[in-house]
């Protein structure tokens, strides 16, 4: 039985999914949003959660504690400057786990990790989104057909491949 055995392995040694987590929680850092498995995703989100509470106490054994565990002290600054302000109201679930569907190559299970209060871009107004100027549509000449596409018995090269299908 597997009481209390709680840890997700994900077919590594303990140092590899160590270093593996802690450089998907700095990458997160960076971009705000990574796309990666689920499992992994799901193995993620708790360090992510403890590292923005390191970053919510804000004190110097709270830093070196991220630094420890994240081993990026450029990331670790970002953490306790820009994420763990944004989170200051929030008691907890910083990060959410967004299920896109399966990967094409190997059909795993794929997701988006974010955090919660991700800022959002802005979208151009809709009179703006998908309107032209009448100048442009009176220049505008109908589109051509596209050419058929080359069906080749013999087999290409990936190189030979993206260059048919540039021409």
């Amino acid at each position: 039985m597997r009481h209390q055995k709680k840890t997700v392995k994900l077919g590594r040694t303990a140092e590899h999914r160590k270093a593996l987590l802690a450089n998907q929680v700095c990458s997160l850092i960076e971009h705000q949003r990574i796309k990666t498995t689920l499992a992994k995703a799901k193995a993620v989100r708790p360090l992510a959660e403890k590292m923005v509470t390191l970053g919510k106490k804000g004190s110097l054994h709270a830093r070196r504690t991220a630094i420890a565990t994240l081993r990026q002290a450029d990331m670790v600054k970002k953490l306790f400057e820009d994420i763990a302000p944004r989170a200051a109201d929030r008691k907890g679930g910083y990060t959410r786990i967004v299920k896109l569907g399966a990967r094409k190559s190997d059909a795993a299970p794929m997701a988006f990790i974010e955090w919660v209060d991700l800022p959002i871009a802005e979208e151009p107004a809709p009179e703006e989104k998908g309107k032209k100027s009448k100048a442009a549509k009176t220049t505008d000449a109908p589109a051509a057909e596209k050419p058929a596409r080359k069906t080749s018995s013999k087999k290409t090269t990936p190189a030979a491949a993206t260059e048919a299908v540039a021409e």
